[in-house]
């Protein structure tokens, strides 16, 4: 039985051989002290320890203020950490080692707004080390990747939250690295463009990449994801392979009626059903599955219709909010 204080951990995928850990998270923490006059203390992240595979996606969840961002961060080598050690690549972060074969992306790209995409780019494929007419042609390439070459000579200022979003996703992308770290890559964009953006990371990793991606859209993560590890107040409370963490019994099932009679309403609340209206159908929620077949056969002596009789097990946002929150 797993104690609710204690992180969900899948034991056995680490006993499976695995690939190369191109991250290697150990322990890390960050402190923070913080205020004017009356100066306190906050500890941001907490012992936080996580592995990031060769060829993987890997999805890092969180509600805000979990210490993602702090985390991610400290990866990137933008800020130390206060304890603890991280390796990219083997590298101990922070290292111009460590990085040189990374692809970033910030939650809030900061684009100069005097600059076209392609210029801009450009610019951080020139710090990349990528030159001349490789540079050129990679700089189109990722445009065209990430479905913004039409707007590729249009000064950023004039772009749409969703395509600035796009611009820096082609400047992490332009110097061919290993490695994307990307921080709420989603962020701005419509249905279309998330499906798109979902497409360039699915591309990217059968191009050989790894991508490791902080999201608050759970339905991106169980869909794309390999492995996931979940922070709350700064530590790690779930983490492993989705298939292996989320719970295999059905959870609940809907059973959904039409041409629900008074009299089989009336029979169906004294059996202690909760009947929920919805349009032209009622709908009944039963633990498990265990009632299943009482429901059924009051509502088919009452001449009801049944529609729909739809089990549901637990999925990423189940788990989330039952661990995260």
């Amino acid at each position: 039985m797993v104690i609710e204080s204690e992180p969900i951990v899948d034991e056995e995928a680490d006993k499976q051989p695995t690939a190369e850990k191109l991250i290697d998270v150990r322990s890390l923490s960050k402190r923070f002290t913080i205020g004017l006059f009356k100066r306190r203390v906050v500890e941001a992240v907490k012992g936080v320890s996580f592995d990031v595979r060769r060829g993987e996606i890997f999805g890092f969840l969180g509600p805000n203020g979990a210490g993602k961002t702090t985390c991610i961060k400290m990866l990137t080598g933008l800020i130390a950490p206060t304890g603890g050690e991280a390796f990219l690549f083997g590298k101990q972060v922070p290292s111009v080692e460590s990085r040189e074969r990374l692809g970033f992306l910030p939650e809030n790209p900061y684009v100069f707004p005097y600059l076209t995409p392609r210029e801009f780019v450009e610019l951080c494929g020139r710090l990349s080390g990528v030159k001349g007419s490789t540079l050129k042609r990679r700089t189109m390439e990722v445009l065209t990747t990430v479905g913004i070459a039409y707007a590729a000579d249009r000064q950023v200022r004039r772009l749409s939250k969703g395509m600035l979003q796009r611009t820096g996703l082609a400047a992490a992308l332009v110097g061919d690295p290993e490695m994307l770290i990307l921080d709420e890559p989603m962020s701005g964009l419509d249905p279309v463009g998330r499906k798109e953006v979902r497409d360039v990371i699915f591309k990217e990793r059968d191009a050989g990449r790894t991508i490791f991606f902080s999201t608050h859209i759970l339905s991106d993560v169980e869909s794309m994801c390999d492995r996931v590890t979940i922070l709350r107040k700064g530590e790690v409370v779930v983490s492993g392979e989705i298939r292996s963490l989320l719970r295999g019994d059905v959870l609940r099932t809907e059973v959904t009626l039409a041409s629900v009679s008074d009299e089989a309403k009336a029979v169906l609340a004294e059996a202690r059903f909760e009947l929920l209206e919805r349009p032209g159908v009622h709908v009944i929620e039963v633990e498990g599955e265990a009632r299943v077949d009482e429901v059924l056969a009051i509502a088919l002596e009452h001449k009801a219709r049944v529609v729909e009789v739809s089990p549901k097990k637990e999925t990423l946002e189940d788990l989330f909010m039952r661990r995260a929150l």
